[in-house]
């Protein structure tokens, strides 16, 4: 009798596992993490980044990633220039006080991987890609991507002038469980 019980046993757990689902592991955002864009006539960070992210190597479709940076915290080391930054003709900080990515998608993407997704800025969303890589340090990692945002595409100033339409970002996000 016990034997025959064996055979149901193991059917069990091989149906039960076929049914788990693997989650991504979630990460919390550490200090030190960098927003940084350039143009030529502008260039600074954003101070503020929060968010989730859920992130594994190996099971990238239960991976996301949703972010938000502070419009408000930008940087641009001029006292002036921050305040222009954040009125009316620019970002409109107290109309649209955020930036949020939220991937749809991630991929492996030659030596790293593409977070696909929708990038709201300034009451605009668009859907972007931004290529990233992940090292990891321990128990903990860092993110970091490179990618171009035409400004223009939000309505975040008027084209041309004296800053670049394309704007360059580098984002550095050291990660710890």
């Amino acid at each position: 009798m016990k034997r025959a019980l064996y055979p149901v046993a193991a059917l069990l757990i091989i149906l039960a596992s076929a049914f788990t689902f693997a989650a991504a592991q979630d990460w919390k955002i550490g200090d030190g993490y960098s927003v940084k864009f350039s143009a030529s006539g502008a260039s600074g960070i954003f101070k503020t980044l929060k968010g989730d992210i859920s992130f594994d190597e190996k099971n990238l479709a239960a991976s996301k990633f949703n972010v938000t940076i502070d419009v408000a915290s930008i940087n641009t080391g001029n006292g002036l220039k921050n305040t222009h930054a954040k009125g009316g003709n620019w970002f409109e900080a107290k109309k649209y006080p955020v930036i949020t990515f939220t991937s749809k998608e991630i991929t492996k993407a030659g030596n790293g991987y593409s977070a696909k997704g929708t990038l709201e800025m300034h009451g605009v969303k668009k859907e972007i890609t931004i290529p990233f890589t992940f090292a990891r340090n321990g128990n903990g990692g860092t993110f970091s991507g490179k990618f171009d945002v035409n400004r223009t595409d939000f309505g975040i100033g008027s084209p041309g002038g004296k800053v670049d339409d394309i704007i360059k970002l580098e984002v550095t996000v050291p990660v710890h469980p």
